[in-house]
């Protein structure tokens, strides 16, 4: 796996994060650095931290199934993907707009990086360089979360549900496209 889709990845696995932020920018009534900082910090470090937890679980499973793993991989991420089109497109995004305390952002935190804990199953599988691809995605998951609380103070939850479906379809189109090139359907797509 290149960096190029390493990238894109990233992006997509930050689109919860990504649309929480927006949210948690939303309940704000002033904006203060520490608020984006707290919220960035934390969702970078757990969406960087449960692709590394996926990789060595993925690592364990390796062995005894490497002759389907492509399959796998296209299967989480695929239902990873859908997830969260789903999520995006139901009407209960306001439950996720509440408290901004340092509780609710570890919780926040844990459910929008759960995602990840898959997609270092895959990357396990895809003897992907799992150091430089966790630092990536904790990095633009930092950089999109602070973005977001920003957002979300200025604009409301207008690019919400947008973020997490694109999120969702990013991730679809990277399921498909390792399982094209494992087939050797179309050999670079």
């Amino acid at each position: 796996m290149n960096l190029y889709e390493l990238i894109i990845i990233a992006i997509g696995l930050s689109m919860d994060a990504f649309a929480v932020a927006i949210c948690k920018g939303l309940s704000l009534n002033k904006l203060k650095p520490k608020n984006i900082l707290m919220v960035a910090f934390f969702f970078g470090l757990f969406q960087a931290a449960m692709p590394l937890i996926g990789y060595f679980l993925g690592l364990q499973f390796k062995s005894y199934i490497q002759s389907i793993d492509h399959w796998i991989s296209f299967i989480l991420l695929c239902l990873i993907g859908l997830k969260m089109i789903k999520e995006a497109l139901s009407e209960k995004e306001e439950e996720k707009c509440d408290l901004f305390n340092l509780t609710n952002i570890l919780v926040l935190s844990l459910a929008t990086s759960i995602d990840a804990l898959a997609v270092g199953v895959t990357f396990a599988f895809l003897s992907v360089q799992i150091l430089p691809a966790v630092l990536l995605i904790g990095l633009i998951t930092f950089l999109l979360s602070a973005i977001g609380v920003k957002i979300g103070h200025v604009f409301g939850n207008r690019f919400q549900s947008k973020a997490e479906l694109a999120g969702g379809l990013i991730l679809i189109f990277m399921g498909t496209k390792i399982l094209i090139q494992h087939l050797e359907l179309i050999p670079y797509f």
